[in-house]
C-alpha cells in the first residue's frame, strides 16, 4: 500500500542529458483526493467511505485541473497515456465520466483507462472514442452478485470497449472466480491478484494459475532496488495538487505537473525500493518482460496476444 501521508522530499533537480523542452512520451498514474468507495470489501482501507462535500468538491476542481492540463499537451508536443487509479470508485461520480471521454478524444492522448468495480452505468461509454478508452475492472464476489456483474460485462461487450476483469486471489473468491472465467469471454482476459499477506502453497497457486497464466508474476513480490524502472522516467504518478513522484509507492517529489518542475527531474533512474508487490509498480521493471507481455495493453491490464 501506498503510505499517503510520507512526507514529501523534493528531487526535482536537473539531470545531464534530459532536454527539459524535449517533447515526451508518457504514462501518467492519477490518483486526486477521491477516498471514498460503494463497496465494502474486508482487504480494502477505503471499503464504504464517504468524502464529505469539501472533499469531493476538491477531487472534482482537481481532475478538471488535470485534465485541461491533458488537453494542452497537444501544444507541448507530448503524447499521453493515463491510468486513474483512485483510491475509492471514480466512475460513480460523473466528473470522472466526463473526463474520460473527453480524454479519449484528444489526438495526443493515446490511452485512458480507469480501475473500477464497474458498478456504475455504462451508457456514457457510448460517447468516448472506445480506439482510446479501455477499462480496468475488478469483480468482488462478496459485494455484487455475478449476475449483476456479467450484465455489466455484456454491455461492454455490446458497445466495445476493450476491458480486463480481475478478482483478489481470496481462498473464499476461488470458485467465484472460477465461475466468472467460465462464462467471460474467451478475448476477455481475467487476471489475479495475490491477496495482500497472504502465501500460496504449490497447489494453491496451480488454482489461481488455472485461471490466469500470468498469476505467478503476482504470487511474489519482485527484488527491485538498484534495478532499471520506468518510472520516474516515462511513467509518473501524479496526485490532485500536481505533485509528481516516480510512481506510487516512492514518497520522493519530482517536481509539480503545474510549473512544469518535473521536467528537470525526469530520466531513467534505478528503483530505490527493495521489492515490488504491486502490479501498478512492478509492470514497469525494467528486469521484467511485461511491457512485451501487454503490449499496447500496460495501462488497462490486458495482454498483447489474448487469449493464448
Amino acid at each position: 500500500m501506498t503510505d499517503r501521508h510520507s512526507t514529501p522530499v523534493h528531487l526535482g533537480l536537473p539531470r545531464p542529458g534530459v532536454p527539459v523542452d524535449e517533447p515526451r512520451e508518457l504514462t501518467l498514474l492519477y490518483r486526486g483526493p477521491l477516498a471514498s468507495c460503494d463497496y465494502d470489501c474486508p482487504y480494502c482501507p477505503f471499503a464504504k467511505r464517504r468524502d464529505p462535500p469539501e472533499q469531493l468538491r476538491a477531487d472534482r476542481a482537481a481532475l478538471a485541473r488535470f485534465t485541461d492540463w491533458v488537453a494542452a499537451a497537444g501544444e507541448r508536443g507530448d503524447t499521453l497515456s493515463v491510468l486513474f487509479t483512485p483510491w475509492g470508485e471514480g466512475l460513480v461520480r460523473s466528473w470522472y465520466r466526463q473526463a474520460l471521454v473527453r480524454l479519449s478524444r484528444l489526438p495526443q492522448v493515446r490511452r485512458v483507462a480507469i480501475q473500477t468495480n464497474l458498478s456504475c452505468r455504462t451508457d456514457w461509454l457510448a460517447g468516448a472514442d472506445l480506439d482510446t478508452l479501455a477499462l480496468w475492472t475488478t469483480y468482488h464476489p462478496g459485494e455484487v452478485t455475478e449476475r449483476r456483474f456479467l450484465a455489466r460485462c455484456r454491455e461492454l461487450d455490446a458497445l466495445g470497449v476493450r476491458y480486463s476483469v480481475g478478482v483478489v486471489g481470496q481462498p473464499e473468491h476461488l470458485a467465484a472466480a472460477r465461475r466468472l472465467r467460465a462464462a467471460l469471454p474467451p478475448e476477455v482476459y481475467l487476471w489475479i491478484n495475490a491477496a495482500e499477506g497472504l502465501e500460496y502453497r504449490d497447489a494453491e497457486a496451480a488454482d489461481w494459475t488455472a485461471l490466469d497464466p500470468l498469476f505467478g508474476y503476482s504470487r511474489h513480490p519482485h527484488p527491485s532496488a538498484g534495478r532499471p524502472c520506468r518510472t520516474g522516467d516515462s511513467v509518473l504518478s501524479v496526485d490532485g495538487d500536481g505533485t509528481v513522484r516516480r510512481c506510487h509507492f516512492v514518497p520522493e517529489v519530482l517536481g509539480n505537473l503545474y510549473d512544469g518542475s518535473y521536467r528537470a527531474g525526469l530520466g531513467p533512474t534505478p528503483c530505490p525500493r527493495p521489492v515490488c508487490d504491486c502490479h501498478i509498480g512492478y509492470v514497469h521493471l525494467e528486469s521484467l518482460p511485461l511491457y512485451d507481455v501487454f503490449a499496447g495493453g500496460v495501462p488497462e491490464r490486458i495482454p498483447a496476444r489474448w487469449p493464448r
